[in-house]
C-alpha cells in the first residue's frame, strides 16, 4: 500500500545536498511527489514530501537517513504522514494577498506582524525575510514579504487598518496587494 512520508533536513550548503536526498529516495523505491529549498545564512534547508510502499519500508528509510546524518552532516527528521496531503490552498475559501513590510531592523517585527495576522485568521502561505543595507546610508532595512490567505470572514479593510495602526508603533511600512508578485529569485 502506497504511503505518504515528510522529510525535512538542514546542513551547510554545499554541492549534493540534493542529489543525497533524492537518491536516498529513489533507492528506497519512492517517488518524490513535491519539494521546498531555501538557503539561510550557509544552511541549506529542505521539505519533501513522497511515497513509497514495501515490506520495512519505515526502518529501512530511517536507517538511511541517519546513515546520512553521519555521512553527510546533516540534520534529518523523517516521518510517515496520515494519508495523502491537503491539495494546496485547501479548506475554506481564502482570498490570496501579498503583505510587504519594510523598515530598520528591530527584534519583534515578524512575531507582532504574524500575531496580528493569526488573530484574525489569516494564514501565511509563504514568507520570506531578508536583511539588505539601504543604498544610500548603508542603515539595515529588514524586508518580510507573506503571501497570505485571508478568510472570507475577514474584511480587508479592517485588516489593512489594523496593519497601519501597527506599521505607525513598529515605524515600518506595511503594504498589502491583491495578487502575490512572482517569488523572488
Amino acid at each position: 500500500m502506497k504511503r505518504w512520508y515528510a522529510l525535512s533536513a538542514i546542513g551547510k550548503d554545499r554541492p549534493g545536498i540534493v542529489a543525497d536526498l533524492a537518491e536516498l529516495i529513489y533507492e528506497h523505491g519512492c517517488n518524490l511527489e513535491d519539494s521546498s529549498m531555501t538557503i539561510l545564512g550557509g544552511e541549506f534547508a529542505v521539505l519533501l514530501l513522497f511515497t513509497g510502499d514495501g515490506e520495512d519500508l519505515e526502518r529501512r528509510l530511517s536507517s538511511a537517513c541517519k546513515r546520512l546524518e553521519w555521512e553527510r552532516r546533516l540534520t534529518v527528521f523523517f516521518r510517515p504522514l496520515e494519508g495523502p496531503p491537503l491539495p494546496y490552498g485547501h479548506g475554506e475559501k481564502r482570498d490570496v494577498y501579498e503583505l510587504l513590510a519594510t523598515g530598520v531592523d528591530r527584534a519583534g517585527l515578524v512575531a507582532r506582524v504574524c500575531r496580528l495576522l493569526a488573530e484574525r485568521d489569516v494564514t501565511i502561505r509563504e514568507m520570506k525575510t531578508y536583511l539588505r543595507p539601504e543604498p544610500e546610508s548603508g542603515t539595515p532595512l529588514y524586508t518580510m514579504r507573506i503571501e497570505m490567505g485571508l478568510p472570507v470572514s475577514v474584511r480587508l479593510a479592517d485588516l489593512e487598518a489594523a496593519l497601519d495602526r501597527l506599521s505607525e508603533e513598529l515605524r515600518i511600512d506595511i503594504t498589502v496587494r491583491a495578487e502575490p508578485a512572482p517569488p523572488a529569485v
